[in-house]
């Protein structure tokens, strides 16, 4: 008998190849030959610096991340999440925001609690995505006084411990600026394609260019700046006006030679799609926000393809770094 599968992982070959055997053989099959065909392993980044990938069963990560809070990231990553789901992948998605875990509310799963299986936990599931948050293993409003050492841990754990899929993308909502989270990551699995989410003003924007130089510093490959409250819709007449500036970022995307893939309005709509766990691309998949939210996928998935199709990204040689001129123990705290 050959059995052809979708799964490239080993263990399910093995397990499908012994549990067929052993069904025929009591149906009264003296000889059995089964034949598991399946696709080749996907090719995984290299990283050298910890020389592993704790999550090998998924096949892509993007981590969505942002210079400073406020601008938007777990919207923008929730809703990207989804319109990658509704193009057909098979999506995961992680809130790696520990003291700020917001995606529970915003995927309608805020009173869902996962199962737990043994010394592992099962993604909820909510609009074709699974999803992991700190958010929901604390009690609502409950505070988290971690050390930068016990968030590197959680992150690890989330991506060892959690029973995701065999995902084509997992999307990583990171917390906003360039400490401990964003390193832990790029050090324990290959990253495919960073996002940075701004919105128009400088200020943001200043805080934005640190994002793209973090990719840059990590060998993440940078797929695009996403710019939030870019003009705002009347919900009464559908004109969109200027408010807060609108494509001031192309600019600053221009600077790390990546793109402006996506300019998000304010819609009152996403504000209440957020509250209300009902995404708006989800829900309003004919609105313009749907439209461009459903672009941007589209193009960071196209992206994804391009980075795999020459090679990977190489995420070696990521250390912390020191600013010029302060010492490593300038501040007089001992590691």
């Amino acid at each position: 008998m050959t059995i052809d599968i979708t799964s490239s992982a080993d263990e399910v070959k093995t397990q499908l190849e012994e549990e067929s055997s052993v069904e025929l053989k009591k149906l009264g099959f003296e000889t059995v030959n089964v034949n598991v065909t399946a696709p080749a392993a996907p090719q995984q980044l290299s990283n050298s610096v910890s020389g592993k990938n704790i999550a090998p069963h998924i096949k892509n990560f993007v981590m969505v991340s942002s210079g400073k809070g406020g601008v938007g990231k777990s919207t923008t990553s929730v809703n990207i999440a989804i319109a990658m789901a509704m193009q057909g992948k098979k999506v995961g998605l992680l809130d790696a925001d520990m003291y700020g875990p917001n995606i529970p509310r915003m995927m309608g799963v805020a009173d869902q609690k996962p199962e737990i299986e043994g010394n592992k936990v099962h993604p909820l599931k909510a609009y074709g995505v699974e999803i992991m948050s700190m958010g929901s293993l604390l009690e609502p409003g409950q505070s988290l006084l971690w050390r930068g050492s016990m968030i590197m841990k959680a992150i690890e754990q989330f991506l060892r411990d959690i029973l995701w899929s065999e995902l084509d993308v997992l999307v990583i909502d990171m917390p906003p600026g360039t400490g401990d989270a964003q390193l832990s990551l790029s050090q324990s699995v290959p990253v495919t394609a960073g996002i940075t989410v701004t919105t128009p003003q400088e200020v943001a924007l200043d805080d934005s260019r640190r994002s793209l130089n973090m990719f840059d510093k990590l060998h993440i490959p940078t797929a695009g700046v996403i710019e939030n409250m870019s003009g705002f819709i009347c919900p009464s007449c559908d004109e969109e006006s200027d408010i807060f500036g609108m494509g001031t970022s192309e600019a600053v995307a221009k600077e790390f030679n990546t793109e402006l893939i996506a300019r998000i309005p304010i819609e009152p709509a996403i504000r209440i799609g957020g509250d209300t766990g009902m995404p708006i691309t989800y829900h309003q998949p004919d609105s313009e926000t749907a439209k461009r939210y459903q672009e941007a996928a589209s193009k960071v998935l196209a992206f994804i393809d391009k980075v795999n199709a020459e090679g990977g990204a190489d995420n070696s040689a990521v250390q912390p770094t020191t600013p010029p001129g302060v010492s490593a123990c300038s501040t007089g705290v001992k590691a």
